[in-house]
């Protein structure tokens, strides 16, 4: 029987980017984020997914080309629903049902984010993709995956990174010496500013009973092992 029974997956719009020609999609790393979804779901496992756009716009370069910030948000919300609207035309290759749910609206390519339908969904076994951030300026891709675990009442959410294998005390590309943390409270991560996530979505989830999981997705078994109760990568909780 798999640890949990609801969960949050949160993919980093670099994660789904072409680094060798800087397209903002490549085809394998799409398909790899299908595989893991379907692999989860299979287990009986519902899942929905968050998904960031770094691939496409980076808020940092709103002020290089002078767009002020809430303008640049937006921007990015969009691009994480271009992503979204990818990862949901693989996960559907894969004969996973799949919904793209907007906190913006578009409503001629997904639907609105409603909090009972999103509860709906996964309690049939479709996947919930939250696109268009919170909606809000000012807030990142993280903190929508906070509000949403904790909306929909997930166990766990989930970070899947692609060539890290969990949280450093210090930059492991830097540091040779630097040791992998297995454990962590909210308190601590908040403290030390290890940047797991944004420190905005770590507050809200501190004492909410949500669970933070941060391992490597290079290893597909690696998600058999996380549903099977074994403590790989780094794990956050109160």
């Amino acid at each position: 029987m798999a640890k949990y029974k609801r969960i949050i997956i949160k993919f980093s719009g670099e994660a789904l980017a072409n680094s060798k020609d800087s397209t903002i999609l490549d085809r394998e790393k799409v398909a790899k984020a299908a595989l893991v979804i379907k692999k989860i779901h299979d287990q009986g496992v519902e899942v929905g997914v968050v998904v960031g756009a770094g691939n496409i716009w980076r808020g940092r370069l709103a002020a290089t080309i002078g767009i002020e910030q809430s303008t640049a948000d937006y921007m990015g919300m969009l691009g994480t629903i271009i992503n979204a609207l990818a990862i949901q035309s693989a996960v559907q290759e894969r004969g996973v049902d799949c919904r793209v749910m907007s906190a913006i609206a578009v409503n001629q390519v997904c639907e609105p984010y409603i909090r009972l339908k999103a509860i709906s969904h996964l309690r049939k076994g479709i996947v919930p993709i939250f696109a268009g951030g919170t909606g809000n300026p000012y807030f990142t891709t993280d903190t929508n995956a906070a509000l949403r675990a904790m909306e929909v009442g997930a166990d766990a959410i989930i970070m899947a990174k692609n060539g890290v294998d969990g949280v450093y005390d210090s930059d492991p590309r830097k540091n040779p010496d630097a040791k992998l943390i297995k454990n962590l409270t909210f308190q601590e991560l908040i403290q030390r500013r290890l940047g797991v996530m944004d420190l905005n979505a770590a507050v809200m989830l501190e004492g909410k009973g949500i669970e933070i999981r941060v391992f490597s997705m290079d290893d597909p078994n690696n998600f058999d092992k996380l549903l099977a109760g074994e403590e790989i990568g780094t794990k956050v909780a109160d």
